[in-house]
């Protein structure tokens, strides 16, 4: 017989392992995106954090977020997820504190991955960060996902794409993904022409990983993003058993 034991009183669904911090803001989330949950081959749970807009997050570095960060993650670990992840990864900045206030794993961050890409890459190799606004993106960010900012790192920033710009950072209510994937390839073209000697690209974003097979195909690096970060630590916590013969 097996048996099987409830969970806590404030859970009353089970199987949803990944729980995952969505920002306030509205655009469409196409298959690929952290937002879309076709994404995954495993089921995850969705928690919108209150009031975390684009602006406030990216532009503001608004500290008032943090309560509302800490309180949803509360509520998603309440709720029975065994992990916590983010779907922008500027969400960097409450890296520490929303680890802190929590009893399950934290990753809100695409940025976590970077200093295991360090170490796998072959010396004087760097990683290549695309990311929704490289203005936006500061020491801090990385400083609170355990790296430091320096010349191993290069960032190609998708701002100044009109359509990345107008249809994810301002939220016009539209997306043309051909148009995009074209965007990201030729900020990343731009970036390689400067740097020879990058060695993997990184997508902070979480709605870049839809174009990480084009980036791939048109690099042949290794690309990383929200995805395989979250895809990593999944497998961690439903590990299945192995079966074959001897």
């Amino acid at each position: 017989m097996t048996l099987y034991h409830a969970g806590p009183k404030t859970q009353s669904w089970y199987g949803q392992a990944v729980g995952i911090l969505i920002l306030d803001a509205t655009y469409p989330c196409i298959p690929g995106n952290v937002g879309n949950a076709t994404t995954y081959n495993f089921p995850v749970r969705y928690k919108v954090v209150k009031d975390a807009s684009i602006e406030r997050l990216l532009t503001r570095r608004d500290p008032a977020l943090l309560e509302p960060f800490i309180n949803a993650a509360k509520e998603l670990e309440a709720e029975g997820v065994r992990a916590i992840t983010g779907a922008c990864g500027f969400m960097a900045l409450f890296q520490p504190q929303v680890r802190a206030a929590v009893n399950v794993p934290v990753f809100l961050s695409s940025l976590i991955q970077i200093p295991f890409i360090k170490e796998i890459l072959p010396p004087g190799r760097k990683i290549a960060v695309i990311s929704a606004d490289a203005t936006a993106l500061t020491p801090e960010h990385f400083s609170n996902t355990g790296s430091v900012l320096n010349r191993d790192i290069v960032i190609g920033g998708m701002e100044n794409c009109r359509e990345f710009r107008e249809a994810v950072l301002e939220e016009k209510g539209s997306l043309d993904s051909d148009i995009i994937e074209k965007e990201i390839i030729q900020v990343l073209m731009e970036l390689m022409d400067v740097h020879r000697d990058i060695g993997a690209v990184l997508l902070e974003c979480s709605d870049l990983p839809p174009y990480a097979f084009a980036v791939h195909e048109k690099t042949g690096l290794p690309v990383f993003d929200f995805i395989t970060m979250i895809k990593y630590v999944q497998s961690t916590l439903a590990p299945a058993p192995y079966k074959g013969f001897m």
